[in-house]
């Protein structure tokens, strides 16, 4: 089991939380409201390789969740392409399913449910699925689509057995990431997971064996990563804009890596694909800027690239790499983790984000308070 050093309390003389005022370059105090916080988000991502493990053992034997796997099997048979819909880190998920289809050569697509839901239901018997994710079962978009009517299974992924889309499912798989109380930490990976093994099955992929060595190589990464988060968030201060660029599973990564750092801390990021990064968003690089390039599997070198045009046009690069660390300087730091077929990189590349963000809030504190969106 992994685990985290604290960071060192302040002494002197206890300020009313309300009138303290903080220094931003010291250390968040475990009297500070947002510490309960903080200790949920440190243990939640300590929990991740666990979560993982279980995950794939049940996924691999439990009899039941293999009987759900054969429902989901028969109810997209001979149908294409295969929908996923899902909003913030579930639509994340999402893409990673989509994207193991694509890569075994069969049609699939992951959308936000919010989009589907107001402008594309006509079409919903063109397409195989949708497989509705959710983590909670209670995302207002996601509920509204099990409220529908349609002649085809409904089919979900959800971590809430209880909740409303689990009621109204037709078909149901487990996340089993268990109680979450600061954001979709152990869900993401888990939903991620499920996701990949889900489309795996459907494709007549087998997983279990890349499976060991992503729980493997997830287990390490997170333990690397994590013991760098100081350096990481020494060489992010003075950036203003932050920015996580990823491609095919590091896409996922980008997205769930941006909506952590936004959430926890409420510091401005935002998730790009590296195409997408090269159409406008690129022009906005100075020295204000910070970018998380995830350079991993076949984008590492595009991305690699995308990476040194950032620190020529004066900004600051967290470059994540997979194979080997570049040379470091005022303007680069490289990150490593452990390499893990496509896209399970989809786990992995999230890594650096989430240990940022935990040293940020070890840092400046947390106002994050955990709210479902259960209306639009």
């Amino acid at each position: 089991m992994v685990t985290f050093q604290l960071a060192p309390r302040t002494r002197g003389r206890k300020i009313p939380a309300m009138t303290r005022p903080r220094d931003p370059q010291a250390p968040a105090s475990p009297s500070d409201p947002g510490s309960g916080v903080i200790s949920f988000y440190r243990s939640e991502c300590q929990e991740q390789p666990a979560r993982l493990a279980a995950l794939l053992q049940a996924y691999a034997s439990d009899p039941d969740i293999r009987v759900a796997l054969d429902g989901f099997k028969s109810a997209v048979a001979g149908r294409s392409p295969l929908l996923w819909l899902g909003m913030g880190a579930s639509y994340a998920s999402s893409l990673a399913g989509a994207m193991r289809m694509s890569l075994s050569g069969h049609a699939s697509f992951a959308m936000e449910a919010s989009e589907w839901l107001h402008y594309a239901l006509p079409s919903w018997d063109q397409v195989a699925g949708p497989l509705l994710v959710t983590t909670s079962g209670e995302s207002a978009e996601l509920v509204e689509l099990c409220r529908g009517e349609s002649e085809h299974p409904k089919l979900l992924l959800s971590n809430s057995e209880k909740s409303t889309c689990s009621s109204l499912a037709s078909l149901r798989l487990p996340i089993l990431a268990g109680v979450e109380r600061a954001n979709a930490t152990k869900t993401y990976i888990n939903s991620t997971t499920a996701c990949i093994i889900i489309a795996s099955e459907i494709t007549g992929n087998p997983w279990v064996g890349e499976g060991k060595q992503v729980k493997e190589a997830f287990a390490e990464s997170l333990e690397n990563v994590f013991r760098r988060r100081r350096e990481l968030d020494e060489f992010s201060r003075g950036a203003k804009n932050i920015e996580v660029i990823g491609r095919g599973g590091g896409w996922s990564g980008a997205i769930m890596g941006a909506l952590c750092v936004r959430e926890m801390t409420k510091t401005r990021a935002v998730a790009h694909s590296g195409g997408a990064f090269r159409h406008g968003p690129s022009l906005d690089v100075d020295s204000t800027h910070l970018a998380i390039v995830l350079a991993l599997g076949r984008a590492a070198e595009l991305q690699g690239r995308l990476a040194r045009e950032c620190v020529a046009r004066g900004g600051k690069v967290i470059l994540v790499t997979d194979h080997r660390e570049e040379v470091a300087s005022d303007q680069l730091l490289s990150v490593h983790i452990e390499p893990v077929p496509e896209p399970w990189d989809a786990l992995t590349s999230v890594l650096p984000s989430q240990a940022l963000t935990l040293a940020l809030m070890e840092r400046l504190g947390s106002s994050y308070v955990r709210v479902q969106t259960t209306t639009e």
